[in-house]
């Protein structure tokens, strides 16, 4: 298994640091190659603009249509091409960060937001009345696999069902459904650890027991059933879920899970 680890914290001694490193040693002792992005190590930067895309630029500058060109043309810069040469080497990505104000860090939605370039992570395949690109279950990262492995600050209740911060499930769902699967993703259920910021040395040796476990089950964890797009489940060209596909009372972002 080739797994590229994408690392987003400041602090090379922190319990991200650690679970980072952990990850490393532990897939690599079971034989598996193993890449890392260090996001802040590298001093990736976090913004778009006409600099990513060199002479396809335009102006006024057109985001997701420059970045198409760019891609195809070979002009991104160089950063940006090893990020996405990276990602269609591996196997699996495990993303390793803090919950920041219910989200990611910005350096990682950065790291997204240049990486993820028009016609490379979307706006691929056939539109017409009987398919809608390829996305959410197809697309030009299909057949990898991802985890997000997340520390949480607060206790684990008031991310539950009926929890001041929202479900945890909820929180992610942008990123697990939105970002990743998208292009065509697995995503496995994630490892979130709640609490973080009271963890003890004492406490440590069951948190990387876990999450040793976890790393040693990537290939055989089932991922989280997201419907896919174009397979019968949804109306077209509305995108809105069929009737009656739905579980008794379940709403929301709910919906696009099955069973």
């Amino acid at each position: 298994m080739k797994t590229l680890i994408v690392y987003a914290h400041p602090e090379p001694q922190s319990l991200n640091g650690s679970l980072k490193d952990l990850a490393v040693s532990t897939l690599e002792a079971a034989g598996h190659e193993v890449r890392v992005s260090d996001l802040y190590a590298m001093n990736w930067k976090a913004v778009v603009d006409a600099a990513d895309y060199g002479p396809e630029a335009s102006s006024p500058l057109k985001v997701a249509l420059d970045s198409g060109h760019a891609f195809r043309a070979g002009t991104l810069t160089a950063d940006v091409m090893a990020e996405q040469e990276k990602l269609l080497w591996a196997d699996t990505i495990v993303f390793q960060f803090p919950l920041w104000w219910y989200t990611m860090p910005a350096i990682l939605k950065g790291w997204v937001d240049r990486v993820f370039t028009y016609r490379f992570a979307y706006g691929v395949g056939e539109h017409s009345e009987t398919k809608y690109g390829e996305r959410y279950g197809e697309g030009t990262l299909a057949g990898r696999r991802a985890l997000l492995s997340v520390t949480v600050g607060g206790p684990e209740p008031h991310y539950g069902p009926r929890g001041i911060n929202g479900p945890i499930d909820d929180l992610l769902f942008p990123f697990q459904h939105g970002i990743l699967y998208y292009p065509g993703i697995e995503v496995l259920p994630p490892f979130v650890l709640y609490g973080t910021d009271r963890i003890t040395a004492e406490e440590y040796p069951d948190v990387a027991k876990a999450w040793e476990q976890r790393l040693l089950t990537l290939e055989s964890t089932e991922p989280i059933a997201f419907r896919r797009q174009n397979f019968g489940d949804y109306e077209l060209p509305s995108l809105q879920l069929k009737e009656g596909l739905e579980p008794a009372g379940r709403t929301g972002f709910g919906l696009h899970v099955r069973g």
